[in-house]
């Protein structure tokens, strides 16, 4: 399921019969017909071509938000970890404060300094998710940088980067590709929750949680407007989980599996 949806956004182009901005007023509010398979919204704009076109926006910002919590907190944890001593000190209690603000709390501080926007939000969910990724990283690092191959390669005389990068950080990747999964479907939601209330994608943009916000005028009469992209989060989100419960399942090698 999450692979037909990843191939619609990006088929978008071909699949929408019509542009998602287009506005053809006499058939406002249209239910779903064979002319507009998703019907149409308040201004007379294909909701099929609007849920393809929004499926690009919404994972593009969660693809994007995880890039940027995975490289920054992957490398500050490793640093953190590997160096020890002030710096790892410093760097934990900077994280620490962060960790004590809930994220999406965190996410619209940011919004609101730097201004709202698919950009911005991308930005800010992608710090915001640094501290959890961060610390993670840095506890897998303090365990792998006692391991006897770290101590083989400190004895030839290798750098400390080269250490981290060529023997710590693959072997703590894999619960951290887990976690990244995860972690993309709490940001798609977050994004959708930021837009619905307008600081994330802003009008005419088909993002499904602006939809979702321009729906709320209509509801009930127009349920088409707000269950067709209710049910496209509920689903990515749904999939996204499950596909991260089986990463950490077939990754991870302290998760006990069941005998054959």
């Amino acid at each position: 399921m999450l692979a037909a949806v990843v191939l619609a956004a990006v088929a978008a182009p071909v699949l929408a019969r019509v542009s998602p901005l287009l506005m053809d007023i006499p058939v406002r509010l249209h239910q779903p017909s064979p002319a507009h398979v998703l019907g149409t919204d308040g201004m007379g704009r294909d909701v099929w071509s609007r849920m393809l076109f929004g499926g690009r926006l919404s994972l593009t910002v969660g693809l994007v938000a995880v890039a940027i919590e995975f490289l920054c907190g992957t490398l500050l944890g490793l640093a953190a970890g590997y160096a020890g001593g002030w710096f790892d000190l410093a760097v934990m209690r900077v994280i620490d404060i962060a960790l004590g603000i809930p994220g999406l709390i965190l996410a619209l501080l940011m919004v609101a300094l730097i201004g709202p926007g698919l950009q911005n939000i991308m930005i800010a969910l992608g710090i915001g998710g640094t501290p959890g990724v961060a610390r993670l990283v840095r506890g897998l690092t303090l365990g792998i940088r006692e391991r006897d191959y770290v101590a083989a390669a400190v004895a030839v005389g290798l750098r400390p980067v080269g250490i981290g990068l060529r023997y710590v950080l693959p072997n703590a990747l894999p619960p951290v590709l887990a976690v990244a999964s995860l972690d993309t479907a709490t940001i798609m939601l977050a994004a959708a929750a930021l837009s619905f209330i307008g600081l994330g994608a802003q009008p005419p943009s088909p993002e499904w949680g602006a939809m979702l916000a321009d729906a709320q005028k209509y509801f009930p009469n127009a349920w088409w407007l707000s269950v067709f992209p209710g049910l496209a989060i509920t689903l990515v989100v749904l999939c996204l989980n499950i596909v991260g419960d089986a990463l950490r399942d077939v990754l991870d090698p302290h998760v006990s599996r069941p005998a054959r």
